[in-house]
């Protein structure tokens, strides 16, 4: 039975006609208002008329009108030996019939093209249907379209290659050879998913590509290159089972062809100029593509399964199936050097892949490679997480945006057709598990991975794809896993009958081998010298790892930094002011936009009200922190700020993208119109981007985008600090970890807005005591017993041994000097600020110029500078606090007039906690009881992470004084949604703040 399908899904079968006798017709007008008037009147909606139109015509043309008779004469209706071969016939009968059959060919070819993937023979096993479903749907019937088994020897002209290249020189076939070539290129061993891409050009590539006669064939060279990758894919696994047995490797057994796949994908792009690649990929196969991909040595990943192996390198490791690298390589099939980077990665699933985006983006724009022409990415995925993980969607939707794009990105998914131990009809509602790369219109190509060579053209066509178009392919490996999820795992046990299927499965390697063999193509002895010569490799490399003793992480870095850290003195920080001249330069800078630009007038009192502050020598939150920027960007430091909203500002307060009333898409942006401003000075570029709706993925890009340039300063804000726990993979497993794991230093500052004003438990808290929990600092630790050694370097020290910064800054100059710091310190580590919301328009919140210029820097507290600080023995309550609440603290103060007796001390920087600092102003006030004041619940913010440090540090001052909380009682939400509730709580613990009784 041969299957075929509809012309175009959804028309009627009147109204595809209609359709028809709309492209014949125009194909040989030669006027173009002719073709625009074809145009106007035949459409989906008049073309029942039309057809009702044309069958009068053929019985009367007088009977019509005269329009109609001239469009229906100068049509190919005339010349019926063009629609079909017969002779041509004098009746309007065989004519209309005619042009019946010609549309059914057309029809026929259609539905091959659109929907043969689905009886596509995909699963190596033979047991399964790809799509899920094992009926062919009865559009796919050929009696479907009026054809019987007596039309398969008839001949018919084929369309032009607007519609098929299946015909090559070739203008008629029989039925039946038709249906031959749609078989064998659509419904074999590959199926082909293209036809919803709204693109003509790129559809037509994607036909001809495949649908060209004998355009699949392969050279003996081109089998012989297959095989030996093939015998390298399977003898390595091979090699680790007999070694290791009882050692988790997350095997690619099963899908062996994944290696030569991936290798034709870097062999084609680097003859297009690719140079470097940067991969993400779990943990299947992930030794086996270090290996045979990256060709890391083989030495280095042996020693990676002895237990004994001493650590030389800071930190606590990674299991070896989670590492990273970075390799640069001869690629022999091109003679070109290539750089090859594996992004180090956790277990949760597909969390790399946009930050594997993010560096790939960053190494282009190092390189001004603004086309995706010389740096690429390669995704693997398995066909649970493709399906199942939200981040992939996310991702695939940064594919075309400007600010994030890659250029293209090959997609791989290796398709066990299970995942853990879920069968995939309930681990997915699509058909297939790749039906989301459907979305951005890219193409999807299927493969049995059983078949290697169709792998290998496959992984060509995604190759070329890229390099022509610049858009995402996905190549869906259908395969086997043929261990459980990993070595020691059994799957007979939810899993039955696919795995004896697997049991009895010939391995593809042998099937490959065979196949050569019997068709001359290599003999067996060539076969087994191959074998043996890969497995004398192996076995020399294990002989030499042996002799390896350490592990050193910093050889499994996936973005190395060549010699930032050289002649750094690790101890001192470079001055974080500024000269003044700056400060007044890049403040007017930032306030002035071109005459010719029609600014909203909301927009023109803020730049006129910035202008003042610099009038006055003071800044407000939005110009110190544009300042800062400004003073990097023209000392050749790049900055990337994304999120959001984040070119307004979710609060209305930055304008680094000024919009123009009048014309649109006429924007202009201050910080990147600085030439010119400080003679022999070339800034650097600013990238301010608007993101998509997505915290998990764009933060993951961040992530990414950071690892690759030490000396480019990445942020991303949080359009409220609430929202940033839906990217809480990225901070667990990433930014906050990274380092200890994978060796992984990184400057990435995250702007979390936090700040309980009233608006309700979504828009309140960024989870201060998550990040602080998170942090590595010992409230116990050693050096509390032997205070009086807080030395010179005290802070420096500290900074070097935390994981990260976290913050909850209440000025803008602290802020200005925390986002210098960041670029001047010698080495990287995480910033985590709580944003305010509240005090960006604060006019007590402001600072002066004299706190940005000169030998001023970040100050980790904020003592007390008021009256209270100049009697500090008759101070009775010393409080200390972090972020907006000081200002209400100060506020409340001022109004019971206890000013003398409350001292109160910002803490701006939490971790590392400033022990030394602290030390002094507890010390400094002999006679105050000691005080936390926060406005998050008791079990939130900060108390739970300074209250036993406080302690600890009181206790080994001789002091036995407890510390007094002062906050929000206990609760499970972080803030209540009524504003009259909010501001009951806020009375009921401020009122006693400033009782020096209260205690």
């Amino acid at each position: 039975m041969y299957r075929v399908k509809t012309f175009i899904s959804g028309l009627s079968k009147s109204q595809t006609l209609g359709i028809l006798l709309q492209r014949t017709c125009a194909s040989v007008q030669t006027v173009s208002d002719r073709t625009q008037t074809t145009n106007s009147f035949l459409n989906g909606s008049s073309s029942v008329y039309t057809e009702s139109m044309y069958e009068a015509w053929l019985q009367d043309p007088s009977s019509v009108h005269k329009s109609w008779d001239a469009y229906f004469r100068h049509g190919e209706f005339a010349s019926p030996s063009q629609l079909a071969p017969h002779a041509q016939s004098s009746t309007s009968v065989d004519t209309y019939k005619q042009s019946q059959e010609y549309y059914h060919v057309q029809s026929l070819i259609r539905s091959y093209q659109e929907r043969g993937h689905k009886i596509a023979h995909l699963d190596p096993l033979g047991i399964n249907s790809a799509d899920l479903d094992s009926e062919s749907p009865k559009s796919l019937m050929l009696s479907f379209h009026n054809f019987g088994e007596k039309d398969l020897d008839r001949k018919f002209y084929l369309p032009d290659d607007s519609v098929t290249y299946i015909g090559g020189e070739e203008k008629t076939l029989t039925l039946r050879e038709i249906i031959r070539r749609l078989e064998n290129i659509y419904c074999k061993h590959i199926g082909i998913e293209y036809t919803h891409i709204n693109n003509e050009e790129q559809t037509r590539w994607i036909r001809e590509k495949f649908e060209t006669p004998r355009i699949r064939e392969f050279s003996r060279e081109e089998k012989h290159v297959t095989l030996a990758r093939l015998v390298r894919s399977q003898r390595f696994e091979e090699f680790l089972s007999t070694k290791w047995t009882s050692e988790k490797r997350f095997g690619l057994e099963g899908c062996e062809a994944l290696i030569p796949g991936m290798k034709t994908v870097i062999d084609r792009s680097t003859e297009f100029g690719v140079e470097s690649f940067i991969i993400g990929m779990p943990h299947r196969g992930r030794l086996n593509v270090l290996a045979n991909v990256c060709r890391k040595p083989l030495e280095n990943i042996f020693c990676q399964f002895d237990s004994k192996l001493n650590e030389e390198d800071e930190g606590s490791g990674d299991v070896k199936y989670h590492l990273g690298m970075s390799h640069h390589r001869l690629n022999r099939v091109t003679n070109k050097e290539i750089k090859v980077a594996v992004v180090a990665n956790p277990s949760h699933l597909e969390a790399v892949g946009p930050v594997a985006q993010g560096k790939t983006r960053h190494e282009q724009e190092c390189v001004g490679d603004h086309e995706g022409k010389r740096v690429m990415s390669i995704l693997l995925h398995g066909d649970a997480a493709f399906s199942g993980q939200g981040v992939v969607y996310e991702t695939l939707h940064l594919s075309d945006l400007p600010a994030f794009t890659t250029h293209g990105t090959i997609h791989i998914v290796v398709n066990n057709q299970v995942g853990f131990t879920t069968d995939p009809r309930f681990s997915r509602s699509s058909p297939y598990p790749t039906d989301v790369g459907r979305v951005i219109n890219a193409p999807i190509f299927h493969v049995n991975a059983d078949y290697p060579e169709e792998v290998v053209y496959v992984c060509k066509v995604a190759a070329e794809w890229r390099a022509t178009f610049g858009k995402d392919v996905v190549v869906d490996l259908v395969c086997y896993r043929r261990n459980g999820h990993n070595e020691n795992d059994n799957p007979y046990v939810t899993q039955p009958i696919m795995y004896k299927a697997i049991e009895k499965q010939q391995p593809v390697m042998e099937k490959y081998a065979d196949e050569l063999v019997n068709s001359g193509v290599v003999t067996k002895e060539d076969y087994k010298n191959e074998i043996e010569k890969y497995d004398q490799i192996c076995k020399k490399a294990y002989d030499d790892s042996k002799g390896i003793l350490v592990n050193k992480n910093s050889e499994w870095l996936d973005s190395p930094w060549g010699d930032f850290f050289v002649n750094k003195d690790q101890m001192k920080v470079a001055p974080t002011g500024i000269p003044e001249d700056v400060v007044q330069k890049l403040g007017i800078q930032s306030s002035s936009v071109p005459k010719d630009l029609k600014i909203h007038s909301s927009l023109n009192r803020v730049l006129k009200a910035r202008m003042k502050m610099i009038e006055d020598r003071t800044v407000d939150w939005a110009l110190g922190e544009t300042i800062a920027y400004m003073s990097l960007l023209i000392d050749g430091y790049p900055v990337r700020l994304s999120g959001q909203d984040v070119e307004r500002g979710t609060f209305s307060h930055r304008h680094h993208v000024i919009h123009d009333q009048m014309v649109d898409k006429k924007t202009f942006c201050p910080l990147n119109n600085l030439d010119g401003l400080f003679e022999g000075k070339k800034p650097a570029p600013y990238t301010v981007c608007n993101s998509s709706l997505s915290e998990y993925a764009v933060l993951g890009f961040e992530v990414g985008f950071s690892q690759v340039d030490p000396n480019c300063l990445v942020l991303w804000e949080a359009q409220f600090g609430d929202f940033a726990n839906t990217a809480q993979p990225i901070i667990d497993q990433f930014i906050s970890c990274g380092q200890d794991k994978w060796v992984r230093q990184l400057g990435l500052v995250l702007l979390l807005p936090h700040g309980y004003e009233g608006m309700g438990p979504e828009h309140s808290s960024a989870r201060l005591e998550r990040f602080l929990q998170m942090s590595n600092d010992d409230p116990s630790q050693e050096l509390l017993e032997t205070y009086e050694k807080f030395g010179d370097d005290f802070a420096m020290q500290q900074l070097h041994d935390s994981n990260w910064f976290v913050c909850n800054i209440s000025t803008p100059a602290n802020y200005f000097h925390a986002i210098r710091r960041q670029i001047l310190l010698p080495f990287r580590r995480p910033l985590v600020n709580m944003s305010p919301k509240a005090i960006l328009r604060l006019p007590e919140a402001r600072s002066s110029f004299d706190e940005l210029i000169g030998d001023t820097e970040f100050q980790r507290i904020i003592p007390e500078t008021g009256v209270a600080s100049e009697n500090p023995k008759g101070v009775q309550k010393l409080v200390f606090c972090t972020g907006k609440v000081y200002y209400e603290i100060a506020k409340i103060r001022k109004v019971v007039e206890r000013e003398h007796q409350v001292a109160v001390v910002r803490v701006e920087q939490i971790s590392p906690f400033p022990y030394d600092l602290i030390r002094d102003e507890i010390a400094k006030y002999p006679n105050a009881s000691i005080s936390w004041v926060q406005e998050e619940h008791k079990n939130m913010g900060a108390f739970q992470y300074v209250e036993p440090r406080l302690r600890h540090l009181l206790n080994n001052m001789g002091r036995d004084d407890k510390v007094k909380y002062e906050g929000r009682f206990p609760a499970a939400s972080t803030a209540a949604g009524n504003k009259q509730l909010h501001e009951q709580e806020l009375d009921a613990f401020m009122s006693n703040v400033c009782n020096p009784d209260f205690y």
